[in-house]
């Protein structure tokens, strides 16, 4: 276990000298532990806690009544445990997944995009205290993004925010079981998929990420060749992520990592089940659907990732028999991504 570095951020982002060495203060702690700390103030606080308590009561519901939230339109809805896989084996989490809520009568439903849909909530109370907590988040996203700008030292304040307006934010809501004596499993070793990972957890514990390790290969999950899933799971060093009152915790996906060329690299991580059960919740930061991004530094080249092509991959891999893959591919919607991705 490491002591994280907690940082207090600024209500706005404006280049100043205070900003600009924040900036790099920030780039500095995700190079050497892959992850810091991000204070929160009281109001944050207590929008976080009453987002957790109503996880916590979706999750107490019955199973027959959780599982009646599932689209096959959409990847919001409830995950059963064990019907997520990383690395070929199952994990044992419960989630109820918050993608941009989208209704049937708006354009890009009715042109059959993927993975675009309503959400369908459990109750209002539920919508309500969850889409406060991401908006909270998102608003920290944002000034982050434009504090990693200045850490980098990119002559565009906005070089990294111009991707994320209407981005595809969107979140997991996590309850992990008490350990058994037939898994500690809670979640296999994996990088995530995007932009940026803003998460909040209750006081239990069960987070460990792998710091950058000099000289040691992070797979591209954007290349259909490669992926992370299950890369040194079992191989030190592991820092246990300890819970702390009142923080946010924040990593870099595969999209810093490919938009920087490495020099931030997508900090792997993993679940472990505790002795008592567990919730946390993973809000990812990202760009538009319809974004093309490509690299910040170096040569131009033809290497691109399209947002939209990229999240619906990752979540087809995780979830190959939801009834939203199974829609998707039946009705060949792949192909509309393509079309997107020319565009």
């Amino acid at each position: 276990m490491t002591d994280l570095q907690t940082f207090h951020l600024p209500t706005s982002v404006a280049r100043t000298r205070a900003t600009v060495d924040l900036g790099h203060d920030l780039i500095r702690a995700w190079q050497s532990d892959g992850i810091f700390q991000v204070a929160a103030d009281p109001a944050q606080r207590e929008t976080t806690r009453t987002a957790i308590a109503a996880s916590w009561r979706f999750f107490r519901a019955p199973l027959e009544v959780k599982a009646q939230h599932v689209s096959d339109l959409t990847y919001s809805g409830y995950i059963a445990s064990g019907e997520e896989v990383t690395a070929g084996e199952a994990d044992y989490s419960e989630i109820f997944t918050v993608c941009p809520d989208i209704p049937l009568d708006d354009a890009r439903v009715e042109a059959r995009w993927p993975c675009h849909g309503p959400v369908p909530w459990p109750d209002d109370d539920y919508r309500a205290r969850m889409r406060a907590f991401m908006g909270m988040l998102g608003s920290i996203g944002e000034r982050l993004l434009r504090l990693v700008a200045l850490g980098l030292d990119l002559p565009d304040i906005d070089a990294l925010t111009r991707y994320t307006a209407d981005g595809w934010h969107h979140m997991r809501v996590l309850r992990f079981p008490a350990r058994s004596e037939q898994t500690a499993r809670g979640i296999g070793a994996h990088t995530d998929y995007g932009m940026l990972v803003i998460a909040a957890q209750d006081d239990v514990g069960g987070l460990y990420i792998r710091p950058p390790v000099e000289g040691e290969k992070r797979n591209r999950n954007w290349l259909a060749s490669e992926s992370s899933a299950g890369m040194y799971e079992n191989e030190e060093p592991w820092t246990f992520v300890a819970p702390v009152p009142d923080v946010f915790t924040v990593f870099p996906g595969d999209i810093l990592q490919f938009l920087t060329g490495g020099l931030l690299l997508s900090t792997p991580h993993k679940v472990r089940l505790n002795t008592r059960e567990r919730f946390a919740m993973a809000y990812f930061h990202e760009p538009s659907f319809v974004s093309t991004v490509r690299p910040l530094f170096g040569p131009a080249n033809d290497e691109t990732i399209h947002y939209g092509t990229h999240f619906t991959n990752m979540f087809v891999r995780c979830y190959p028999d939801r009834i939203t893959t199974r829609r998707i591919l039946a009705e060949d919607r792949l192909a509309l991504l393509t079309a997107l991705a020319e565009d």
